[in-house]
């Protein structure tokens, strides 16, 4: 099952590694350490192989894929061996990245999209392609009529207006040319009403949102042993330093603000409360592709006894996400070929602020993704 992976900000730190990740594991270069699809209780035949994924995409910036793969290898983020023994398949993946449509209105720039998703599926004779969001956090949108109306939207964006946020005009192309989409940042990408209908009515699945790679990680796993405990968390706060693209991009109060509402979703909805406290996320150039989150957190025991919890995570963002990335990929497409369309919420493990209802606690959301994925080995859409 030939499978495009079109990405959004495909010269990016995430992407690139991703796409390095996945040439490395198509020749035998590496092990799939941080893929969650070679585990033995979610792969299995419906996934498209390693070998079967095309990687094409849209950026901004035109660097050479190579250059920044070179650039990631000498930050410690890459293995510089594998760099240099990719060379080809890093030239060959070059000659399929475009550079963002930015002329004419919104609709002109979503048809310069469609056109490239649809001649990359075609030249390359794929069953299917799926967008997958990795660029920079952007602020959440002005409200806008047309939100909540595919017609409306599709006569609003031939204006000059900037009706829809990058993320969800790259959600309305891809959904138009029929492909699935998931948004691994905290943008707002296919969450407007009028969007997601769009995708129904294409019969396409989409996934999201913001990827959960680090702190937040942590908290789905630690906010449910306080609940299942009965203790009661007084305060929790976190700080966040990371560097590089992402860090640079979350200096921007409303891109930050964004960032911050995903990280928080959890600790409210696993509770049941918010506790006292907030997250803080600082960009601190000198770190890099690397980020560390240092959390405390304060709760009461039998009596009201004070405890606390302090904890430390330090690590390789791009390394973190990249397997994710791929993981994603398979499963979207899987889900595409069973027939499913409209939000994949038993991807929510894979999200800090997931689409649907639901639980956050990281070993609920295990059980429903084995469950989602035996489903689609066994032939079924569930």
């Amino acid at each position: 099952m030939r499978t495009g992976v079109w990405l959004v900000g495909a010269r990016g730190s995430v992407a690139t590694t991703s796409i390095v990740g996945a040439l490395a594991l198509r020749a035998g270069l590496t092990a799939p350490t941080g893929c969650v699809t070679e585990l033995p209780a979610v792969g299995g035949p419906a996934l498209p192989a390693f070998s079967d994924l095309v990687f094409g995409g849209h950026d901004v910036v035109a660097t050479p894929l190579a250059k920044r793969a070179e650039a990631l290898a000498a930050a410690g983020v890459l293995p510089a061996r594998l760099v240099a023994a990719l060379p080809e398949e890093l030239a060959a993946v070059e000659q399929e990245l475009r550079p963002a449509p930015t002329e004419g209105s919104q609709a002109d720039r979503a048809a310069a999209m469609v056109r490239d998703l649809t001649e990359f599926r075609d030249r390359h004779r794929l069953a299917r392609v799926v967008v997958i969001n990795v660029a920079a956090t952007e602020p959440a949108p002005e409200p806008h009529p047309a939100h909540a109306d595919p017609a409306a939207l599709r006569v609003a964006l031939t204006g000059p207006e900037e009706v829809l946020p990058p993320s969800s005009l790259y959600g309305y192309a891809a959904v138009t040319a029929g492909c699935p989409y998931v948004d691994f940042t905290p943008s707002t990408g296919l969450r407007l009403p009028g969007l997601g209908a769009l995708a129904e009515q294409h019969r396409v699945p989409y996934a999201g949102h913001d990827g959960k790679t680090g702190e937040t990680l942590l908290k789905s796993v630690l906010a449910p042993m306080f609940a299942m405990r009965n203790l009661q968390v007084r305060s929790w706060s976190g700080v966040n330093l990371l560097g590089g693209g992402d860090g640079a991009t979350l200096a921007d109060p409303a891109a930050n603000a964004a960032k911050v509402r995903s990280k928080q979703r959890v600790l409210g909805e696993t509770l049941g409360y918010l506790p006292q406290g907030d997250t803080r996320i600082d960009y601190v150039e000198e770190l890099g592709d690397f980020k560390t989150a240092w959390d405390l957190i304060t709760f009461a025991g039998f009596l009201g006894t004070g405890m606390r919890l302090e904890f430390t995570w330090h690590g390789c963002d791009s390394a973190l996400a990249a397997p994710l990335v791929l993981d994603l990929a398979r499963l979207t497409a899987a889900a595409h070929a069973a027939g499913r369309t409209g939000p994949l919420t038993e991807l929510a493990f894979f999200f800090k602020d997931p689409l649907g209802e639901g639980t956050h606690s990281l070993a609920d959301q295990w059980t429903r993704l084995c469950e989602f994925a035996r489903g689609l080995h066994s032939g079924g859409t569930r």
